[in-house]
């Protein structure tokens, strides 16, 4: 049965291997709960929904993974993603979070065509590979900034822009804390140390006057305040477009990056393709689409599910065991909901320097990918919109190319990109 439903193979795989590997995979990724509500509250989501919400999507989306793909993925609402969602959509487009969930819900169902039409090869082979890996590092930088703001370690200075904030006393101690406490536990390989780490910052803030306890299990809150709520009127759009096809485009290289990444290490490669590669892809695709139903961000898988492949999980009885884990959480909602964002800090700057890890990948002394990949690293960032750090990167690529007269290395899918990122700027 085990065999038919999770791809397990008994002669070389253990039963309680598989579920150890899956609580471990659980556990460095559970910060999610706590995470995604708090970055999705700020544009006026009910913060109670979004926890029910993020588990939920969680639950699904690893389901699918475990059952249909068989591999030892798990898959939640994404880091990045989120970010982009509420600070880049909401609060700096200006556009409502029913435009935003549209948007997800319109990538997803993009997605799965384009997963059921094989077309998602053809677009992840247009994009430079100069330029993906400058993508996950602009992100990482992204969301660093975004925790030691929320912390207020990075305070608002109308002479400089930003400075450091009261670093001596309050959340930004605290954050400042738990930072140093979160590096110990992953220097030291503790299971589990993004979750203890939040958590033992979050204890630490009780007796520090920010943490502000509310019980520990309840009931899971309602999700009614974000369900289903779509706002279809401005589908059609320019901005709606650009929107789509940023979430689709950072899902499609986070999902790509993480599956060949883990695989890898893994040894699950078959001749350098990933074993049921299109099933693992519907996963995500179906993920992003029921989690825009549900009420939150796209959904896509977790490079922490490493930790779980590091423990010995390679069926998708590990995917399976941290579905249960994410559907036990639900129960849990008060622990997770009084956590303050001085407590989910630490994880979102050590989150930010894991996703800096393909810029060892580019090619820094040859300045015609160096130099587009820096222009979108630091825009995502300074800019404050992963998507003017993406668009700005392709851009910068083909002109500097062209007047490198290095025009042979640039393809007619790219041209065609790099018009069709210009014109976001042009109308």
């Amino acid at each position: 049965m085990l065999e038919k439903l999770f791809g397990f193979n008994p002669k070389t795989m253990n039963v309680k291997t598989e579920i150890l590997a899956g609580i471990t995979a659980f556990l460095t990724m559970s910060y999610i709960l706590a995470v995604n509500p708090e970055i999705l509250s700020s544009v006026g989501m009910d913060k109670g929904a979004l926890f029910t919400a993020t588990a939920l999507a969680s639950v699904f989306a690893t389901l699918v993974m475990s059952l249909l793909a068989k591999l030892p993925f798990a898959l939640a609402p994404g880091m990045g993603l989120n970010a982009f969602f509420a600070f880049t959509v909401c609060l700096g487009m200006g556009y409502s979070w029913q435009f935003a969930l549209t948007a997800v819900l319109i990538e997803g169902i993009i997605f799965i065509l384009l997963t059921i039409t094989n077309l998602r090869e053809a677009i992840v082979n247009a994009i430079p590979m100069t330029l993906k890996n400058a993508i996950g590092a602009g992100i990482g930088l992204f969301i660093a900034f975004i925790g030691l703001q929320g912390a207020g370690v990075i305070a608002n200075n109308d002479a400089t822009l930003v400075s450091l904030g009261n670093i001596t006393s309050g959340a930004p101690l605290l954050a400042l804390i738990g930072i140093a406490f979160t590096s110990v536990l992953l220097i030291k390989n503790v299971k589990g140390a993004f979750l203890i780490g939040i958590l033992g910052t979050t204890i630490l803030g009780i007796p520090m006057g920010i943490t502000q306890y509310s019980g520990v299990m309840s009931a899971p809150p309602s999700i009614a305040p974000i369900f289903f709520k779509f706002d279809f009127s401005q589908i059609f759009t320019p901005d709606m477009a650009v929107v789509v096809f940023t979430f689709l485009f950072v899902d499609m290289f986070d999902t790509i990056g993480t599956l060949v990444g883990v695989s890898t290490k893994a040894g699950l490669m078959k001749d350098g393709k990933i074993p049921n590669a299109k099933q693992a892809f519907m996963a995500d695709a179906l993920g992003t689409t029921v989690g825009a139903m549900l009420g939150t961000s796209t959904t896509t898988t977790y490079v922490e599910s490493a930790s779980g492949v590091a423990q010995g999980g390679r069926s998708g009885l590990t995917s399976f065991t941290v579905a249960v884990c994410f559907f036990a959480a639900l129960f849990f909602s008060p622990l997770f909901l009084s956590i303050p964002a001085a407590a989910t800090c630490p994880v979102l700057v050590l989150v930010g320097l894991f996703m800096l890890s393909p810029i060892q990948n580019i090619k820094l002394d040859d300045y015609t990918e160096s130099i587009p990949a820096f222009i979108c690293v630091i825009t995502i960032p300074f800019a404050y919109s992963i998507s003017d750090g993406i668009v700005l990167g392709m851009i910068s690529y083909v002109l500097i190319n062209l007047l490198s007269l290095n025009h042979k290395k640039l393809t007619l899918p790219i041209y065609i990109l790099a018009i069709l990122f210009s014109l976001k700027y042009i109308l």
